[in-house]
């Protein structure tokens, strides 16, 4: 008998040769997915990426919940997690790197913006620089009054993230593992 999932054998391996660029033992729990996309207004969203999608315990519950007719870009920098998620969701567009996100909306028409961005990235794992290009990135792709919805292991982005969002509300989801807090902000 196998005590952990595919899914979780993958995670902890990828996790154990990366650590700053996964961030977290485990996927995230359902509670934590759920509440992710509990903040999203699905009739509005048209257009939505997923940033640091790792095994795509959040993309399962977007692919649940988006329209038919919605254009779904997944970013996930591990070649392992990358390909699983294309071969779970091959109807989703799939990225490497969140810095060519506005080159992949160019090529897809998309130049006004995205109505959602959701992050799993561990934004505080990353230098300053690198955490301000990704807010910057993430800020272009949006479009005005868009939504990015992000969670984190503690409160330490709630600053960086008032620089350039509003911040409607952040919830605690304790049923995961670590604790987290999901930041819903909005494109001022």
């Amino acid at each position: 008998m196998r005590l952990m999932s595919e899914e979780s054998r993958l995670f902890l391996r990828r996790f154990l040769r990366r650590p700053k660029q996964i961030g977290s033992i485990v996927p995230s729990s359902g509670y934590l997915s759920r509440r992710m996309v509990s903040a999203i207004p699905w009739h509005r969203v048209g257009t939505i990426a997923e940033l640091g999608a790792g095994t795509g315990a959040i993309t399962g519950e977007i692919a649940r919940m988006a329209v038919s007719t919605a254009k779904v870009f997944v970013f996930e920098k591990d070649a392992k997690m990358r390909q699983r998620l294309k071969r779970m969701y091959p109807e989703f567009i799939c990225g490497a790197n969140v810095t060519n996100l506005s080159l992949l909306l160019e090529a897809y028409g998309l130049s006004g913006g995205l109505d959602c961005i959701v992050s799993g990235l561990p934004f505080y794992n990353f230098s300053e620089p690198v955490r301000e290009m990704l807010l910057g990135h993430i800020f272009e792709a949006l479009k005005p009054g868009g939504l990015f919805v992000a969670f984190q292991y503690s409160l330490q982005m709630r600053k960086p993230l008032s620089r350039k969002f509003e911040i409607e509300r952040i919830d605690f989801v304790p049923l995961n593992f670590p604790p987290a807090f999901v930041y819903v902000c909005r494109k001022r």
